[in-house]
């Protein structure tokens, strides 16, 4: 039986947002779609010019083949896919069926058809990478000198002119209010604990023997016990109230086994003249004999922390990121740290090992002075960043922070309010709680990095969509008063002409 073709994408072609439309000569398709709309507002307030040339960089342009997607439709479809919080196969649908989202990507007329496949959202969370989502999140957040606003945000032009006018010898007067805050990016794994890692070892050891026997090269295919040890790993993982000794002894149990498997693996790739894993295979090989080494380890010194401990066999780049919050004091994943400057986050560090902000303080504060040309006047920081040392460096650049003084509390000294890093902590709330930013369900390290840095992204996109919506009430409410106040002013001369009056005065005005 033949199999059916798959059908092509569409392939709307990219037109630059400020292509000239003369008015009346609009498309029905945005004629009737409402000025104030969410995806309507983005769509207008996005620089798409100058972020599309960012996208076509990562991708390679070859002359054969077939032509590459239109790059709005693909950063459009990332944005909205964290913006409404929705996995990969969601987001395609919602776009197919959504007038307003196609407007938003670009779309001349609606088209039932999907733009791409969900798989597609992979490669573009690996090519794309933070750092060219960072370039566009700060590329966007130029908008907001435009709506004037006291975000200390200025484009090229108007640094250069402002760093001219300073001279050389003199350091730019300090500008701008910053808050600094750290936390957590939990990803979307099962709680790990060692019993249940040492069985997932188990088995994926027992998959790679499986592979990797064959009966033209090895005399016997080695025993795995793979029955009996799945029998008395359940006998103890499914206990509702299990001991120390009980674990304890499940665990010794396991970890015999993976090293049996480990050693039967070893032996049967003596007979291979290369190694036949492929890439995949090839990383949890590795990682099988290094929870092997660690858990041994623990299990013969009696310990529970190792340095760079492996928690996933999936993901064996998340680590454990100790928190100390009430409702879970250790999460897994990725450790962030956000600058928040009115409203506008900056991601300013990803790592996946547990950092110290406090000591990154000073690296935070210089990339401050590398965005805009000049350091910030305030910082409100935790009490992590209010070391010495970091004291005495503010001091020396004159900069103010605004925190919990050193020795003993005074009733004169202008304390931190409470309220006062609310902002900070409301903007991880809002990403956590509003775009999954606790619960980061890419798998691989660079998805993942890729995946956070979008969220960020998406937080400003809905900051300055909202600036951009309350503008353009304004304005229509003005133009609104204004043709109002015109249709007064015509029927006053109007009386005024009729009774014989003397208009002289009321000649000189005219609405505009």
């Amino acid at each position: 039986m033949q199999k059916k073709p798959k059908r092509l994408a569409p392939k709307p072609q990219y037109l630059s947002s400020s292509q000239l439309v003369l008015a009346g000569f609009e498309t029905p398709f945005s004629q009737h779609l409402k000025k104030d709309n969410r995806w309507v507002v983005l769509g207008a307030l996005i620089p798409w010019d100058e972020i599309c040339p960012m996208y076509l960089k990562v991708f390679e342009r070859s002359n054969t083949g077939r032509k590459p997607l239109n790059p709005r439709i693909i950063l459009g479809a990332l944005i909205i896919k964290h913006m409404c919080n929705l996995d990969d196969r969601e987001t395609i649908d919602q776009i197919s069926e959504n007038v307003y989202m196609q407007y938003f990507l670009g779309y001349s007329s609606f088209n039932t058809e999907p733009p791409f496949d969900a798989s597609l959202f992979v490669e573009i969370r690996k090519r794309l990478g933070i750092e060219t989502l960072n370039a566009i999140n700060e590329k966007i957040v130029a908008i907001k000198t435009r709506m004037e606003t006291s975000v200390p945000i200025s484009s090229s032009k108007e640094e250069e002119k402002n760093n001219a006018a300073v001279p050389r010898d003199e350091e730019p007067e300090n500008k701008g209010r910053i808050l600094f805050d750290a936390t957590a990016c939990p990803q979307d794994i099962a709680y790990p604990t060692d019993l249940n890692l040492l069985s997932d070892a188990r088995e994926k050891s027992e998959q790679l023997i499986d592979k990797i026997y064959d009966a033209n090269l090895h005399i016997k295919k080695p025993r795995t016990y793979r029955k009996i040890a799945r029998k008395e790993y359940l006998q103890t993982a499914q206990k509702k109230n299990k001991t120390r000794k009980e674990i304890r002894k499940a665990i010794r149990k396991q970890l015999g086994y993976v090293g049996r498997n480990i050693s039967s693996i070893h032996s049967l790739l003596d007979a291979y003249p290369t190694i036949p894993f492929n890439y995949r295979e090839h990383k949890y090989f590795f990682v099988i004999q290094t929870i092997l080494e660690q858990q041994t380890l623990m299990f013969q010194n009696h310990i529970h922390t190792i340095e760079d401990r492996i928690v996933s066999i999936h993901q064996p780049h998340v680590r454990p990121i100790v928190r100390g919050k009430s409702q879970s004091k250790v999460e897994f994943g990725s450790k962030i740290h956000l600058s928040l400057i009115d409203g506008i986050s900056f991601l300013d560090e990803l790592s996946w090992d547990a950092y110290n902000e406090g000591s990154h303080m000073m690296q935070y504060v210089e990339q401050y002075r590398k965005r805009f040309g000049f350091y910030p006047r305030e910082i409100l920081a935790d009490k992590i960043y209010c070391t010495r040392e970091n004291r005495k460096e503010l001091k020396e650049k004159k900069i103010i922070l605004i925190a919990k003084p050193l020795g003993r509390p005074s009733a004169v000294a202008d304390h931190i309010r409470p309220g006062e890093r609310n902002p900070v902590e409301g903007k991880f709330g809002q990403a956590k709680t509003a775009y999954g930013l606790n619960r980061i369900g890419a798998r691989l390290k660079d998805t993942s990095q890729s995946w956070i840095a979008s969220i960020i992204l998406v937080l400003n996109l809905v900051k300055l969509a909202g600036v951009a919506l309350y503008c353009l009430i304004i304005n229509k409410s003005i133009n609104i008063l204004g043709q109002y106040l015109g249709c007064v002013i015509r029927e006053l001369k109007q009386l005024l002409y009729e009774k014989m009056l003397p208009c002289n005065v009321l000649s000189s005005y005219s609405y505009t």
